[in-house]
């Protein structure tokens, strides 16, 4: 199966940031992916936090949904969303929620960012949870590929990364793809983001694909980028180092048979 990690460099303006991600999308179309992922914030990377309460949407409705039902039917593809802002019960405050939709255009699955991200060296400082609710669950969902393998593939969101506890839950159901939309800071991205990433591969013998964004923004915030897909036994199969591109990949889902039965780790587990 091949699967297209889609990189951007959003800015403040939704509708332009749409159009950019329609352009990608086709891209990725003409080249073969039967899955494609956008980054967390595809939709906006606003000029302060709040910037999201303005474009949130409540689940079912809304302009940024309606885009991803419709490049999803028009390309024939399976578009997981990146991340959008979705309403919630609290004043304020919304869920960062990926959205799974099927090659009909309809939406599968939902899952929200578990993990709120807080950080502050002195010089950068973020808190999610000013303007963020966090999520309570993971959320899986079936894939039925051209090539007639079934995947189980389990859903996070940039800083869930650092929690192996979520992806040891993923592959413990039987999750053999997992996906990683995310805005990971330059500052964090240089130090741990591949490290991570080719970890929770290893360490669940699972696909692991991370869409990024990659790039400076209009807001003036530094993203890492380098999006990634790779293999269980840890191998990097594509990757887009800086700016907007699409990393495609072909997904062999005999590779994880094989590594699974060849180091059976998973089921040497005692905790």
């Amino acid at each position: 199966m091949k699967v297209a990690a889609v990189q951007m460099v959003s800015g403040a303006d939704r509708d332009n940031n749409l159009e950019q991600a329609a352009k990608l999308l086709a891209q990725a179309a003409r080249a073969g992916a039967e899955v494609a992922v956008l980054p967390e914030y595809f939709c906006l990377m606003g000029n302060q936090d709040a910037d999201k309460l303005s474009i949130c949407e409540s689940l079912g409705s809304g302009p940024i949904q309606d885009f991803l039902s419709s490049q999803a039917k028009a390309l024939g593809m399976w578009i997981v969303g990146g991340t959008l802002p979705l309403q919630s019960s609290t004043p304020e405050r919304v869920f960062n929620s990926t959205l799974v939709f099927d090659p009909a255009g309809v939406c599968v699955c939902r899952y929200d960012k578990i993990h709120l991200f807080r950080f502050d060296n002195g010089r950068e400082r973020y808190d999610e949870s000013r303007v963020l609710v966090a999520g309570s669950r993971p959320a899986s969902f079936e894939l039925p590929s051209i090539d007639g393998h079934r995947w189980r593939v389990g859903l996070s969101v940039c800083y869930d990364l650092r929690f192996p506890e979520l992806y040891r839950a993923y592959s413990s159901g039987g999750a053999d793809l997992l996906l990683v939309p995310s805005a990971f800071t330059h500052v964090t991205g240089a130090a741990h983001w591949e490290l991570l990433l080719r970890t929770r591969a290893i360490e669940n013998l699972s696909f692991v694909v991370a869409a990024a964004q990659g790039g400076t923004h209009s807001n003036g915030r530094r993203t890492w980028g380098q999006s990634l897909l790779i293999d269980p036994w840890g191998k990097i199969l594509a990757e887009k180092a800086q700016e907007a591109g699409v990393a495609l990949a072909d997904l062999d889902p005999s590779l994880v048979q094989k590594f699974r039965e060849q180091m059976p780790a998973l089921d040497h587990r005692t905790m």
